[in-house]
């Protein structure tokens, strides 16, 4: 089963750029890196669509954005979480290739899944049979790296994002996180996999069940914006799923996951 969209597309597909010769120009590091809010010209060259298409999703609610002084503002924090929840619907119009903005935004540094990964955060038989116990073992497995310093305080963090909106994809797989990084109680960023014998409902909204599961957490939301680049990549690769869910052990895993990511990277 590959992750797909309603037409077919793997999730790097769900929302495609259908602006052809009339995209923007890239927004300059400096924009993209500063804390204050994107205008519409500087927005519509990090979603490489034009001003007027980026008015228009404003005006129709399809972006989060407030008017100021007769001017559109889109706060930067709300551009990235709504980036991260368009990973996950199907809107009419596919405007925004999400996986490219994701893998801009990310900068050069790239984060490596197979490093946050560890033998410690991969259970292949995660015993678990309802959403709460999901977030609950999936938290405790990261808090075994030792990075995590406070498993029950961050389950209750993820366990708030998924209520304001569920990170099932249709695919069987879930990306877990809170909705703000959590570096008080994180040493550093960690990533967990957790697999269920079982798929079980997990929210999504067209009632496909969830059994691959990823804790995403961050120290910032630049790590955050890199790591979900990557794992979109990898789960919309043909196949890579498939073999993600017959791997038996943690070692047969994490081995998956690096060599596929090394294979990524030399563009393989």
């Amino acid at each position: 089963m590959v992750c797909s969209s309603a037409g077919g597309a793997p999730p790097q597909e769900l929302i495609r750029s259908t602006t052809g010769s009339h995209q923007a120009s890239q927004t300059p590091q400096s924009t993209l890196m500063s804390g204050r809010d994107f205008n519409v010209e500087e927005l519509a060259a990090y979603l490489h669509l034009t001003p007027d298409q980026v008015v228009r999703m404003a005006s129709r609610e399809r972006l989060p954005g407030r008017r100021v002084s007769g001017s559109w503002r889109f706060p930067r924090a709300e551009i990235h979480h709504w980036l991260e929840e368009t990973l996950g619907q199907h809107p009419e119009s596919r405007l925004v290739d999400v996986a490219g903005v994701l893998e801009r935004s990310g900068g050069a540094n790239q984060v490596k899944l197979g490093e946050l990964l560890s033998l410690e955060s991969i259970d292949p038989q995660l015993d678990a049979r309802t959403p709460g116990s999901v977030i609950r073992q999936m938290c405790q497995l990261a808090s075994q790296t030792g990075l995590l310093w406070d498993h029950q305080m961050m389950a209750e963090a993820v366990r708030a994002r998924e209520q304001l909106h569920p990170t099932a994809l249709h695919c069987g797989v879930a990306l877990l996180h809170p909705r703000r990084p959590q570096s008080s109680i994180l040493a550093d960023s960690v990533l967990a996999l957790g697999i269920t014998p079982q798929p079980l409902p997990f929210g999504n909204s067209d009632g496909y069940l969830t059994d691959v599961f990823f804790l995403i957490l961050s120290i910032d939301d630049r790590t955050h914006l890199q790591i979900l680049s990557r794992l979109s990549r990898l789960i919309g690769e043909s196949g890579w799923l498939e073999q993600l869910r017959e791997a038996s052990t943690a070692a047969d895993i994490l081995e998956l996951v690096r060599q596929r990511e090394a294979d990524m990277d030399e563009g393989r």
